[in-house]
């Protein structure tokens, strides 16, 4: 939409001013109460963010190094687990989203019972993820099969947890509070599940295996021994492996409950949703919402800046282990990572109020780039690594923040251009989740993929060197590629302050409109 067309489009709009009346007013003070949300509903909505969160922080950070060092399989399989899975979970994004828009209203809702019923088997499939089988020649499958399965029943959890922002509220301001508590419980979330996986895992990390080129000391003396072997005497492979099933059973145990208060503590508002008079094909809901300009350059933006960020988490474990040599102090890095992270949340709610939502995208994300170059170039010291991680994490708490509340805004402008095509909500969110996971399938596949080509050892206690550089790329300069690319995308994205408040006020005055309806039509039926 041209600029010129917005400005006729919102003079219009203002013609439509009528004298308001006592009872249209009580009508409206009505409504406005009716969408209202309490603090204790934005809470309840904002921990069914938790699960996604802590699994996906789990599985990205941890999932690469534990097919790699713990099930021992060889990078290339590993490789294919995780791009298969990744990308398994990209289709069914949308097909998932196709199936909610058509879902009946019940009494319970339209995206309230997908999160009920997905979650026993999302809970028994990621716990399965972290069981190493008593069997050699069929592991692939196993772990191809259940990471799949755990990524479908996620995926009929997340994508109508994601639409329910829309259902929640029709007040553009609820849902961005919502929205800002939602998304402050997801980083806390990613940093809950930094924390049960790590920690509990760091204290039983199993020894590493010396390589032919290695220097070994006399096992009996230990201060010799140590550069090689840090983990705690007593440790074997089996006890990480148990480690690895205790923190999933903790984690299965904190989805359970999020999932149980999300359903308990939010109601969908039904006149939130008008259901389409005339049922739409899976290709031309594609369509529809491809087809829409604005939602189109927003999902290439964070297609590209996901893919960055994506790239870092995959890759940052081993990084931090292999080429830093930080191999029992990973897990706390990460951790750093995320508490910053959580703790810059709310500057990057004020400051998109502030300043608006495409600067701070901006912002945030170029933020970022300096630490991604520091970390790569600075000789391997803890402390400075400790010192990066915590800044890095408040460019990273822009990437948790933004995407969320910019894709409401895209949806109410489709909304104001096309308003006789409503209930399209689930699609636009699922559109969104499927790139980001595809970004996601492709960046794990790859970088791991890559490790196997440049020699990468399992356990090893030394990597080659085409290993570490190979690192070095993946959490460094490939990243700061993508963010550039996503960054330039941003620039024609059109929907600023001006005219996302233009929108807000037209969509309001729709609903008064609708409101004023009903009021009239009731009013003749009584007079009937």
């Amino acid at each position: 939409m041209a600029k010129g067309e917005g400005a006729e489009q919102y003079s219009n709009a203002s013609l439509l001013n009528k004298p308001i009346n006592s009872d249209e007013l009580k009508l409206s003070r009505k409504h406005e109460s009716r969408n209202r949300l309490s603090v204790c509903n934005k809470i309840c909505y904002a921990i069914g963010g938790a699960p996604y969160q802590i699994t996906g922080c789990a599985l990205g950070f941890f999932l690469q190094i534990y097919l790699l060092d713990v099930a021992q399989l060889d990078p290339f399989y590993a490789s294919i687990i995780l791009f298969g899975g990744r990308a398994w979970d990209a289709v069914t994004d949308p097909t998932v989203g196709f199936l909610v828009s058509r879902s009946p209203w019940t009494r319970f809702g339209r995206m309230l019972p997908w999160i009920l019923l997905s979650t026993p088997l999302a809970v028994l499939s990621y716990f399965l993820i972290w069981y190493v089988p008593p069997f050699e020649n069929g592991k692939v499958i196993w772990y191809l099969f259940f990471y799949c399965l755990f990524q479908t029943m996620q995926t009929c959890f997340h994508v109508p947890y994601s639409a329910l922002t829309m259902f929640i509220s029709s007040e553009q301001k609820e849902r961005d509070s919502a929205t800002a508590y939602r998304m402050t419980v997801e980083v806390l979330g990613t940093v809950l599940g930094t924390a049960v996986q790590g920690q509990i895992v760091g204290m039983a990390n199993a020894p590493c295996l010396p390589g032919p080129g290695d220097i070994v000391a006399d096992p009996s003396n230990a201060s010799m021994s140590v550069g090689f072997n840090e983990s705690h005497h007593g440790i074997s492979l089996e006890h990480t492996k148990t480690a690895y099933m205790i923190a999933s059973g903790v984690i299965c145990l904190i989805y359970v409950i999020c999932a149980i208060v999300l359903f308990c503590g939010v109601r969908e508002q039904k006149e939130s949703c008008r259901i389409r008079a005339e049922p739409m094909s899976f290709f031309q809901g594609i369509k529809l919402v491809m087809g829409h300009g604005p939602y189109a350059k927003l999902v290439m933006v964070f297609l590209f800046t996901s893919l960055a960020f994506m790239l870092l988490e995959g890759n940052f474990a081993l990084f931090c282990s292999s080429t830093l040599g930080f191999r029992n102090d990973f897990q706390n890095i990460l951790l750093v990572i995320m508490l910053s992270a959580t703790l810059a949340i709310p500057f990057w709610q004020w400051f998109l109020t502030r300043f608006g939502k495409k600067t701070a995208v901006y912002t945030g994300s170029l933020s970022v780039v300096p630490f991604m170059i520091l970390v790569v170039c600075v000789k391997s010291n803890l402390i400075v690594s400790y010192i990066v991680s915590f800044f890095a994490g408040v460019g990273v708490a822009s990437a948790f923040l933004l995407p969320w509340s910019m894709l409401p805004d895209v949806v109410d402008d489709f909304q104001v251009q096309n308003p006789e095509s409503t209930g399209h909500e689930a699609l636009f969110y699922s559109f969104y989740v499927f790139f980001t996971k595809f970004a996601s399938g492709v960046s794990l596949g790859v970088s791991t993929l890559s490790l196997d080509f440049a020699g990468y050892i399992s356990r090893g206690c030394s990597q080659p060197a085409e290993v570490d550089l190979t690192l070095k790329l993946l959490v460094s300069a490939a990243p700061v590629v993508f963010i550039i690319i996503g960054l330039g995308i941003l620039y024609s994205y059109p929907i600023d302050e001006e005219r996302r408040q233009g929108n807000r006020k037209l969509l309001q005055e729709q609903r008064e409109n609708e409101a004023d309806s009903e009021s009239d039509s009731t009013e003749v039926t009584n007079m009937i």
